[in-house]
């Protein structure tokens, strides 16, 4: 959603703002600004502008024309009011004295704001931030943190908060509740932000904020509270990860370096947890007695992490005979999910800061369930809040259409799968050895398919000016067919849905006609001639068909299709990852074709922390 960054130190503190929200952007990009105290004048500066990060930081000759220590910037992805220099953050209170960034939502900001406009109080945005600043000042008397308390007891809803106020320029105050907040420690400065990309050139060490939670930030050091407002200790990790990661490092777009790194990020995520051709979790709390207990499995997502949650129910169900459901975490809440102590709830989340999949762990462990959680980011609140987390280790993804997260999703659900089986002893053992070794050389078969990408290319030279695109295919080949629609939308904008290839008749088929691509997935290979019925279906009602098999059967697709991409063979369980990258890259290929900005989707935010 929105990004926040945060400074306070000796040195002038707008372009360090201005280098924390570019690497920030990919939260939000409607709008950029900032506030920052000018010791010359004892005021606030701010500076706001709808559009780019770029717009500001050219107003600010990248931070030059603005003086002062300490300030707060915001990049915007909007809730509450159009885009706009007006309802950009951050949000001034009358006087001028307190500034506001925010990300998150004030669920009952009309009845306060109705409240504070009888009180006399003017308003200039659309916004719910402009609220939260107005009330920080009305209840103002000197003392900034009691003032920001008693507005805390009042606001209902998702937020980070970080606030500057003219009357103490010397500190920041931060809060979170709901959208995630980081605090970082460094030598005569301290930072607060959304996530580690925005201050990881400068701090490695970080601490992150739990629900209630208020820290106020000097350039002696970070003092943090309780919800009671009683001084609290907070741990500091240390980040591993270089700060090559979050750069181009040469790609024309962070989308397709992290395309190509998917290799790299499946050997790092796989390999540690494969000792003696067996699957191994280092500290896993999940018994061979709790596996045998479990009589039913959610799997709850969100996105993409929810077709990485369909191919798992296919899989898991497959290895271990245990019913799986997958459900939209969005929906989890209110479906009244069958929930006890047996069952096993696994929420799968890249930034562990979705919403929706936070609301709908704290469900299922109301209800009773052990959470055990598969996440990107370390130390994220999903978490740290799961009874047991396995991380992907994919390193940080800047995109926001995903990638190597999603690869590196499908890796762990393929191990977790395998453990169990193992536990249950569900699975043959030469089968069990079998799926071991395929899974060991899924990265260097992905490798094998990028560097073969130019036919992938070529296809989308010739479809990407198509107005809608269909994606068909059975079993785990649906699965990523759906995934393949998602990214094509995502990044390009063109209509595109994906169904199970033997729906066509159920209606669907009535939207194809002469030109329409369908893109047909038919690489499990159990189901092929069923789905090349299907496309023989869409081929003599006038349809182009790109198709998607294994390597075994491409000839046979090619006698019906107008274009074959083949997938090196692997075991059936493990085609959605070779299968998935071809449709990363048609998806790229059509998005660059069309010139549409990839790597920052219109009306799109790499993390959802509101609902």
């Amino acid at each position: 959603m929105c990004g926040i960054v945060g400074y306070i130190g000796k040195e002038q503190a707008a372009p360090i703002l201005l280098e924390g929200l570019s690497r920030l952007e990919y939260r939000g990009y409607d709008s950029a600004g900032m506030a920052v105290y000018d010791q010359d004048r004892g005021t606030l500066s701010v500076h706001k502008a709808k559009g780019r990060l770029k717009v500001l930081a050219d107003q600010l000759q990248n931070g030059a024309a603005v003086k002062g220590t300490v300030g707060i910037g915001h990049t915007r992805w909007a809730t509450h009011g159009a885009p706009s220099d007006v309802n950009s953050h951050p949000q001034v209170s009358q006087s001028g004295k307190i500034a506001v960034v925010h990300n998150g939502i004030i669920e009952n900001y009309v009845e306060l704001k109705s409240f504070l406009m009888g009180k006399g109080v003017s308003f200039l945005s659309d916004t719910d931030t402009e609220v939260v600043a107005q009330l920080i000042e009305y209840f103002y008397q000197g003392d900034i943190l009691e003032a920001v308390g008693r507005v805390l007891r009042r606001i209902e809803g998702a937020y980070a908060l970080g606030i500057l106020c003219a009357d103490f320029p010397d500190q920041l105050i931060a809060v979170r509740k709901d959208s995630p907040l980081i605090l970082g420690y460094g030598d005569g400065c301290n930072f607060l932000a959304s996530d580690v990309t925005a201050i990881i050139r400068h701090t490695r060490k970080v601490g992150y904020m739990e629900d209630g939670e208020m820290a106020v930030l000097t350039r002696d050091g970070i003092q943090c509270y309780n919800h009671l407002m009683q001084p609290i200790e907070k741990k500091i990790s240390q980040v591993d990860w270089e700060i090559d990661a979050a750069e181009k490092g040469g790609y024309e777009h962070f989308m397709f370096k992290e395309i190509m790194e998917q290799p790299e990020a499946l050997r790092r995520c796989i390999f540690p947890r494969i000792k003696d051709n067996q699957v191994y979790f280092e500290d896993f709390g999940l018994s061979e007695d709790y596996i045998r207990s479990i009589s039913r499995i959610y799997i709850v997502a969100c996105g993409s992490s929810y077709h990485v949650g369909m191919v798992g129910k296919y899989n898991i169900e497959r290895l271990t005979r245990k019913p799986v459901e997958v459900a939209l975490a969005s929906e989890f809440r209110y479906m009244s999910p069958i929930v006890d102590e047996n069952t096993l709830v696994v929420t799968i989340s890249q930034s562990g800061e979705t919403l929706d999949t936070m609301a709908a762990l704290r469900e299922a462990k109301r209800l009773g369930a052990r959470v055990l959680s598969i996440v990107n980011v370390v130390g994220s609140t999903i978490a740290r809040e799961s009874d047991d987390v396995l991380y992907t280790w994919a390193g940080p993804e800047i995109a926001v259409a995903t990638t190597k997260a999603f690869s590196t999703q499908l890796a762990v659900v393929y191990l977790i799968g395998l453990y169990c089986a193992e536990a249950l002893g569900t699975l043959d053992e030469a089968e069990y050895d079998r799926i071991v070794s395929e899974l060991l050389l899924i990265p260097t078969k992905l490798e094998q398919i990028l560097d073969n990408r130019e036919d992938i290319q070529y296809f989308a030279s010739l479809y990407f000016n198509h107005p809608s695109i269909f994606f068909i295919g059975r079993n785990i080949d649906y699965a990523i067919g759906m995934e393949g629609s998602l990214k094509l939308k995502e990044i390009s904008y063109i209509h595109s849905e994906a169904y199970a290839a033997g729906e066509l008749k159920h209606g669907t088929i009535s939207l194809i006609e002469p030109g329409t691509l369908v893109v047909a997935l038919a690489s499990y290979v159990k189901l092929f001639d069923k789905t090349m019925s299907n496309v023989v279906e869409v081929k003599s009602r006038g349809a182009d068909v790109l198709g998607l098999t294994v390597d075994a059967r491409a000839a046979d697709m090619a006698k019906t299709v107008d274009h074959v991409i083949p997938v090196p063979d692997t075991h059936p369980l493990l085609l959605p990852s070779l299968d998935v990258v071809p449709m990363q890259l048609f998806a790229y290929y059509v998005a660059l074709q069309r010139g549409c900005d990839i790597d920052k989707p219109r009306n799109l935010a790499k993390s959802v922390t509101v609902e």
